[in-house]
Order: structure tokens, then C-alpha cells, then sequence
């Protein structure tokens, strides 16, 4: 029975880009370490999939040497997207791995089509700050 299951969400979630509905987001910001511009840092841009599916990659891309980015990216879904904004940093850190911090993009910065009508802009964020629900990630 539980093969069964597992079977039919999986067929779900291959099937959600045929017959999903695209939609789309984008994400600004500029990412500091303490005064500096955190340039060349790693940034991506997912559609939050909960339980067994994984997150869909909308975006990638890198900081500038000023520490800005943009992003927009999209993907096909039966419900809204919970857009998302990984970020993936060595400030002021010495150990193994790369720090990863998370935040996430409001439903009303969602849009129909591949192409957002609306940029959610984050703002400069410190990446020096520890911040709540911060991990790490070597495989990214």
C-alpha cells in the first residue's frame, strides 16, 4: 500500500510540469560581510516543495563585486509557488562547508508566466549576522 502511494505522488510530481500551471518570481538584493561586498557568493532561487518532493530550482547566479544580484525563475505547479532564496557563504567563517541561510518570498511577489511582473527587493542583507534556522551545506 505504501508503494502504491509512494508510487502516485511520484507520478504527481513528474506529471505537475505537463499539466501545472507556470508561474514565477524574482529576487534583488545586495548580500554584505560586515563593510564589504560579499561578491562571488552563490545564489538560488527554489520553489519550496514540502514532503517527499524535492524543491524545484527556478534561479541561479551569482553576487557582483558590489554584493548585488537579481534572480527570476519559474516553474509549473497545481498550487501557488512558496518561492524561496538560498544564499551560500564563507563571511567571517572558517569551517568546512559554506554557511547557508534562507529566506523567503512573500506569495504577493508570485506571478502567472515565466517572466514575474514584480521583483521582491530584499534589501542589503549582513551575511556576518548569525541568523535563526542558519545551517550548512557542502553539497549545493
Amino acid at each position: 500500500m505504501l508503494a502504491i502511494f509512494i508510487a502516485c505522488i511520484s507520478f504527481l510530481s513528474t506529471t505537475d510540469a505537463l499539466i501545472g500551471r507556470t508561474q514565477s518570481a524574482g529576487v534583488r538584493g545586495v548580500l554584505m560581510c560586515g563593510n564589504r561586498p560579499a561578491s562571488n557568493v552563490l545564489v538560488k532561487l527554489y520553489d519550496n516543495d514540502r514532503g517527499i518532493d524535492r524543491d524545484d530550482l527556478m534561479a541561479k547566479g551569482k553576487t557582483d563585486a558590489r554584493g548585488f544580484f537579481q534572480l527570476e525563475g519559474h516553474t509549473d505547479e497545481f498550487s501557488t509557488i512558496d518561492p524561496k532564496l538560498n544564499i551560500y557563504h564563507d563571511c567571517n567563517d572558517h569551517l568546512p562547508c559554506q554557511r547557508k541561510v534562507t529566506f523567503y518570498i512573500p506569495d504577493s511577489y508570485v506571478s502567472s508566466g515565466k517572466r514575474p511582473t514584480r521583483i521582491y527587493d530584499i534589501g542589503t542583507i549582513d551575511l556576518a549576522l548569525k541568523r535563526k534556522g542558519e545551517s550548512r551545506d557542502c553539497i549545493h
